[in-house]
């Protein structure tokens, strides 16, 4: 038994109630087992109870040993002076309020079906990567599909708190937030630290004054980057060194730049190279002024996608690196990069806003450009799709990944839909 399983039973009510009594022998019937509480103090708050003919309203906690009680030190912490029923699996100790008086107990051994525990146990020693794989196909679909939608729902809301918590490092200034938020996810995950880097080291109310002007961009992004070489004979690279001499001392930068070293190659295709990615990252940036307010004001998912599919200056579709002539035209932005960037940058940014701002079309807007993409295909996809799962679109796939990483990897199968009516007494 843990406490999981323990909780999970309190909250479905998953045991035998007739003639239930507390441990001190009072008759008890639950009228209502409370809301479950994710945050600090006790596990179940607003239940109501009836002990021995008195209706009690307050906090349930659940403990698998009754001494965890005093061994985590409710009885010195006023937040459990509310609780009105102790509901444990061994009651090997009493448990005691602040003012000396005890809380009553209820311990579920001999209440509870095995069967329930046995099915509990079956997925945890599963080894498959979805525990319940071999039994996933005797769930009905309307439950498989309501966790589809209740978990991209909840990948879409752990990114947008992402965004909030940089927003705050920002000062709630939502261009530089969306800058630093695009910016990371141009490194396309090995390259992410770097990017998130230099949009620190060089922030939106720098770039923005320049927009008018790409090579001036690009100069701020490669000079502080530390990608731009000292000595060279090409035109393009002369030019970078002269903007970046002229910016960097305007805006007193020259302390701030990035080492070389700090920007990874290994296993990139060369048009995946970090140097052309800031290319188009600096590209993007002129294009379009203000990033978060070309999302919101975009009526059609055709013009963001066009909008992400950049084509670089000149001088990089012609190289990888600087002063390294490519053997044949660098590709510009295709669409599958646009798509992730869409998926990975632009939909949490406008999810993040419309929760702050308190625009709920704006969150409709973001479910339906991934609606508009089509699946990511990776392993965990096929898994799901192995199994008989719809993997259609963007927004098929970002679900089932969350479920996969969330639900299935850390065996949370009892917060899962398909394992909870697994689990459960038939």
């Amino acid at each position: 038994m843990n406490e999981d399983l323990l909780s999970f039973i309190w909250r479905f009510q998953y045991f035998e109630k007739k003639g239930l009594a507390t441990d001190e022998h009072l008759p008890l019937s639950i009228i209502r087992p409370g809301q479950r509480n994710t945050d600090a103090g006790p596990d179940f708050s607003e239940a109501r109870v009836v002990i021995n003919g008195v209706l009690w309203v307050g906090s349930i906690e659940i403990h698998v040993k009754a001494s965890d009680w005093r061994l985590h030190e409710h009885e010195q912490n006023g937040a459990y002076d509310c609780v009105i029923l102790h509901v444990v699996w061994e009651n090997d100790h009493p448990a005691m309020r602040r003012d000396g008086t005890a809380v009553p107990t209820l311990s579920l051994n001999g209440l509870v079906k095995a069967s329930v525990i046995e099915r509990y146990r079956c997925l945890l020693d599963e080894k498959d990567t979805v525990p319940c794989n071999r039994q996933f196909g005797d769930v009905e679909q309307i439950r498989k599909y309501a966790m589809l939608d209740r978990v991209l729902l909840e990948r879409l809301e752990r990114k947008a708190l992402e965004i909030q918590r940089l927003l705050e490092a920002n000062q709630q200034d939502w261009e530089q937030t969306a800058y630093q938020w695009l910016g990371r996810h141009f490194g396309f995950k090995l390259n992410d630290a770097p990017f998130q880097r230099l949009t620190e080291v060089v922030p939106w109310k720098i770039i923005r004054k320049h927009t008018d002007r790409l090579i001036q961009v690009e100069a701020l992004l490669f000079g502080c980057s530390g990608l731009i070489s000292e000595n060279s004979e090409e035109i393009y690279v002369r030019q970078l060194q002269q903007e970046f001499r002229f910016l960097s001392a305007k805006y007193k930068l020259q302390d701030e730049t990035m080492h070389a070293h700090e920007w990874k190659y290994a296993r990139l295709r060369p048009a995946g190279f970090p140097t052309v990615r800031l290319a188009q990252f600096a590209k993007l940036l002129c294009n379009t002024g203000g990033l978060l307010n070309r999302f919101i004001v975009s009526e059609h998912f055709d013009e963001i996608r066009e909008l992400f599919r950049v084509e670089q200056s000149a001088y990089w579709q012609e190289h990888y690196m600087l002063e390294k002539k490519a053997r044949a035209q660098v590709p510009v932005l295709g669409t599958d990069a646009a798509h992730l960037l869409i998926v990975n940058a632009a939909v949490p940014l406008l999810v993040a806003y419309s929760k702050h701002r308190q625009q709920p079309e704006l969150l409709d807007k973001a479910i339906y450009w991934l609606s508009q993409m089509p699946a990511e295909d990776n392993r965990i996809t096929r898994e799901w799709a192995s199994l008989g799962m719809r993997v259609k679109t963007a927004a098929d796939s970002q679900a089932l990944i969350e479920w996969f990483n969330n639900y299935c990897t850390p065996k949370q199968c009892l917060e899962c839909m398909v394992g909870a009516a697994l689990v459960r007494d038939a």
